[in-house]
């Protein structure tokens, strides 16, 4: 086991002295390689020639798709040399033409001559057709909007072969093909793209200079951009276009827009039949009451400062539980799996932030500050994996004859047997009338300091303690069921019982990132220039005007920033309704679904789809901050 342990420290040592040295080396050969471009332009011609041949063979190499790879490679390096070098000696143009043509299409006849045959592309001359038109439409199309300055054949020939590469092997089935045809088409493609090389004249001195120059900022991107495009650029590529085929792993056929068309007809991914049940659900009529009571309070705030509508601590509140309430009353009755991601979006978006900024108010200049603030982001610390097994423990829902063990279902039940007691629910609707009183105290002084914001928070918060207290002295809270006098457990089913188990699921997501909103607050609420308060403060704002008039305005951008971040995450999430239900119980999410579809069901055409979809709805979300930060730079300037 020892040696085995020192065998692999050793290989990871030196895999990490080589990546260092290989990088090195690469570094320091292509500043190199770049001198030789003023002094030595005949040999830097062939470098690129060669070392642009070596890397699309070592493509196809990597790739499997050439017979003899290392033969093949050795060769095509050779032909790509010897091409680059022709081409410095030159300054004919149709000479610089001929001479690209010629090794392109002698490298795309080595290809074709040595492609494998399950790679060997069908003839399909409407593809071809098609290719080269749509190929050749598209390349004028931005020739024109970019003002006609580019060569008019060069752009043909470029996008001319685009188009014929991809009729010719990307649309057709492959490994139904002869050789002979395979050799024409990438004789044809390769000789187009040579002739393209070829239109490009041999730079003079001064160009040779500036190649020289700017080629340090290429030196010193490309190994990043590489790196984006191999992980992301071309696997996105690579992801649209399977999401246009169908069929097995081992036959795909395209398709087309079949993928989407399914995704959008399929009820379990999209069922928006019962819509109209909202209208009958009590979430729906309980938001309807308090967004009036919050428009209302809203409307008196304004009428007193001169406003319209007056926004403040209680209005805001008002507003913002009715707007949960209709969205929940809204997203209960839509089913499927993208109304599950909406509802995912709407919900921890709102509770995160909300909470984030309330705890980073709260907690903002308190004494145990630090120890609060550790307390809530320390689940930011568990991954969500581990997280969502933790919550399955506590939503735990055993038979109703054995004990509870799930730490919610325990609660649940015991207030159950305690609302089951006449004694027990008498008292404990009595604290709840007591607490009552002094919230609608507190909102009776609020209204004799006309603080209508103050009267709008006592409302909704004696609202739902009201709500219990009827539920205490009259049908009961639930947790237990009397069967023959007997108290009987009646747990709830929080991961089985739809639609409600989508949002306890939802709860595990908002106790992580509830402390990432808080820490990244609280640093924007302690930038809030001091000035500022203590002024508002001698003018005689109070601390709630001081904070929805001053500090959220400030920390703005920052509210915007993590609202953002919080809707690209929870579009991905995958880990907590992967580990807490694996979609089961009508709990689908896009991210599972498409693993489920992709890697279960191996059609990875549906799989891809689904994929595109999250990177879709992704794409809106990065723009708005691109924008965002574009005017911040723009508003500093």
């Amino acid at each position: 086991m020892d040696g085995l342990f020192d065998n692999r420290l050793v290989i990871t040592i030196v895999g990490v002295v080589a990546a260092l040295g290989i990088s090195a080396i690469v570094f320091v050969g292509a500043n190199r390689l770049f001198d030789l471009a003023p002094r030595k332009w005949s040999i830097f011609s062939a470098l690129i020639g060669g070392g642009s041949a070596l890397a699309f063979f070592g493509l196809l190499w990597g790739n499997r798709l050439i017979n003899q790879p290392v033969t093949t490679t050795i060769v095509a390096t050779i032909i790509g040399a010897a091409a680059g070098y022709a081409l410095s000696l030159t300054s004919d143009p149709r000479l610089h033409l001929g001479i690209g043509a010629l090794a392109g299409a002698v490298l795309g006849g080595l290809i074709g001559a040595t492609l494998k045959t399950s790679t060997r592309p069908e003839f399909d001359p409407v593809a071809l057709v098609v290719g080269v038109v749509v190929g050749l439409a598209i390349g004028f199309g931005i020739w024109a909007v970019r003002g006609r300055t580019a060569s008019v054949t060069r752009v043909a020939l470029f996008w001319g072969a685009l188009g014929w590469v991809f009729g010719a092997f990307l649309v057709p089935d492959l490994g139904g093909g002869d050789q002979a045809w395979a050799v024409i088409a990438a004789t044809i493609g390769g000789a187009l793209f040579g002739a393209w090389v070829g239109t490009f004249p041999n730079p003079d001195a001064n160009a040779r200079r500036e190649i020289a120059l700017g080629s340090r900022k290429y030196i010193f991107l490309t190994p990043a951009l590489a790196f984006i495009a191999m992980t992301l650029i071309i696997p996105l590529i690579r992801t649209g276009f399977l999401s246009l085929q169908s069929g097995p792993p081992v036959d795909l056929s395209f398709t087309g827009l079949t993928n989407y068309a399914d995704i959008f007809t399929d009820p379990t991914i999209l069922n928006l039949e019962n819509w109209t049940n909202m209208f009958t659900s009590q979430l729906f009529w309980a938001g309807v009451v308090v967004l009036i009571i919050g428009i209302v309070v809203a409307r008196i705030s304004g009428q007193r400062t001169g406003e319209g509508f007056g926004i403040n601590g209680g209005s805001l509140s008002a507003l913002a539980f009715g707007v949960i309430l209709l969205g929940f009353a809204f997203f209960a009755v839509m089913r499927g799996t993208i109304s599950n991601n909406l509802w995912w979006i709407f919900a921890v978006t709102l509770f995160s932030t909300g909470a984030g900024l309330a705890v980073a108010v709260l907690a903002d200049r308190s004494r145990g500050e630090t120890i609060a603030k550790s307390f809530i982001f320390m689940p930011m610390a568990i991954s969500f994996v581990g997280a969502g097994i933790i919550w399955r423990f506590m939503y735990i829902a055993r038979p109703e004859t054995k004990e509870q063990t799930g730490v919610l279902n325990s609660i649940w039940v015991q207030i159950g047997k305690w609302s089951a007691s006449n004694t027990a629910s008498i008292i404990i609707a009595l604290i709840l009338a007591v607490i009552v009183a002094g919230i609608l105290y507190i909102g009776w002084t609020g209204r004799q300091a006309r603080r209508s914001s103050v009267v709008a928070g006592a409302i909704v918060a004696a609202l739902p303690l009201i709500w219990l207290i009827y539920r205490f002295l009259g049908p009961g809270i639930g947790g237990v069921e009397i069967v023959d006098g007997v108290a009987v457990a009646s747990p709830i089913f929080f991961l089985t019982e739809s639609p409600f188990n989508n949002f306890w699921m939802m709860v595990v997501f908002i106790w992580i990132q509830t402390g990432f909103a808080m820490v990244i607050f609280s640093a924007a609420i302690k930038g809030v220039p001091a000035d500022l308060t203590e002024a508002a403060g001698i003018d005689g704002a109070s601390e709630s005007q001081v904070f929805w008039r001053i500090t959220v305005p400030s920390i703005a951008p920052t509210i915007g920033v993590v609202t953002t971040t919080l809707i690209v995450t929870v579009l991905k999430v995958f880990d907590i309704p992967k580990v807490m239900t694996n979609g089961n119980f009508d709990t689908q999410v896009l991210a599972n679904e498409m693993w489920q579809r992709a890697f279960t069901e191996l059609d990875f055409g549906l799989g891809s789809a689904l994929a595109f979809i999250l990177f879709l709805g992704v794409l809106p979300v990065m723009w708005i901050n691109i924008r965002r930060m574009q005017r911040q730079r723009e508003a500093v300037r």
